[in-house]
């Protein structure tokens, strides 16, 4: 361990911040009191950066609750989904509204199938610089899934930031996105740092982070001792080591190949099925307490996958380019030996 802060600069901004920010997609889930609690902790202990989206239903307005009148103390980061500039503007001031501020920090494109820039059809880029010459925005960002939509982003110069999923069980590809981000003197916020769950080991993923100075993890939290769990690597953020090296390793070759992420840009379904939790269960019965995947509950939002339509809509929107409809009957498959008792996951 290291009693040396670690902080990150996001490229051109001039938002500089420990290599720990808060992701408030979670907080979604739990009740106002509690988010104001989490967040306002998240503060004290150090966290600076904070991301939501409109899309993260009351994410936003749990934000402006635990900071209002502190907006000059941190840094909030949101999304637009919107498909037209005069939606993203409608979007803005809705954020703006649920905040509780004038400004936002860095606002992002969330997960646009292209690449907005100035003077498309879409509308989106011009109404993001409309909006930052009025002082609503002070840096334009993107956020996607698709490799090819990221690398036009970086090579647009249009874009001051890019969040993209990043962790030890990344490869080639997604680090030339990084190193290109560097490059063009782009922040790189990393999504997904502990990929959807799968990485159980925060202090693993931390250390592999670490080797990248220009990236900036963020955390999903949404209970107090995760939250502590982090604020921890403030004041001693873990290194690589030998042990750790080898847990990295062990996690590569377990979870190489097809696995799905639990990104959700797959639903929702026509059949109901709850694809991205489906889709990766033989992981979590293996990666988490397998109890909380084995209850009624679950076994009957299993069961959905037999009413799959076959429509392949999900394999159509998966990023990553997985057969959805193979992954989710080879997971039925798997889950119902596991019911049965033919395989053991303990």
């Amino acid at each position: 361990m290291d009693n040396n802060k670690v902080q990150v600069k996001l490229g051109s901004t001039n938002i500089v911040v420990d290599k720990n920010a808060f992701g408030a997609l979670p907080i979604q889930r739990v009740s106002d009191e509690t988010a104001v609690k989490l967040l306002r902790r998240a503060y004290e202990g150090g966290m600076r950066f904070f991301d939501t989206a409109r899309a993260y239903s009351d994410s936003e307005h749990k934000l402006g609750l635990a900071f209002e009148g502190m907006r000059g103390e941190i840094y909030i980061a949101t999304k637009s989904g919107a498909q037209t500039g005069e939606d993203m503007k409608k979007d803005l001031e809705t954020s703006l509204e649920m905040l509780r501020t004038d400004y936002i920090d860095i606002y992002q494109f969330h997960n646009p199938a292209f690449c907005p820039k100035l003077g498309d059809e879409s509308g989106l880029y011009d109404a993001a610089l409309e909006a930052k010459k009025a002082g609503k925005i002070r840096h334009i960002g993107i956020t996607n899934h698709r490799l090819q939509v990221a690398k036009q982003a970086i090579e647009s110069g249009l874009y001051e930031t890019l969040q993209f999923p990043f962790s030890y069980l990344a490869g080639e590809k997604e680090e030339e996105l990084v190193e290109g981000c560097k490059k063009a003197n782009m922040g790189f916020i990393a999504m997904k740092a502990l990929s959807g769950g799968l990485i159980t080991n925060s202090a693993a993923a931390y250390a592999y982070l670490a080797k990248f100075d220009n990236v900036l993890p963020i955390w999903g939290v949404q209970r107090e001792n995760e939250l502590e769990e982090f604020l921890s690597y403030i004041e001693n953020p873990p290194v690589m080591t030998d042990e750790i090296k080898a847990l990295i390793e062990k996690d590569r070759e377990e979870l190489c190949g097809e696995f799905c992420r639990g990104c959700g840009y797959c639903m929702p379904c026509p059949a109901g099925i709850e694809i991205n939790t489906c889709a990766r269960m033989s992981l979590l019965l293996r990666r988490s307490p397998s109890d909380g995947w084995l209850t009624d509950k679950a076994q009957e939002m299993m069961g959905k996958i037999e009413g799959c339509l076959h429509c392949n809509q999900c394999r159509a929107k998966c990023p990553y380019g997985l057969d959805t409809p193979a992954l989710l009957e080879k997971n039925l498959k798997d889950y119902k030996e596991v019911v049965a008792g033919k395989v053991s996951v303990k």
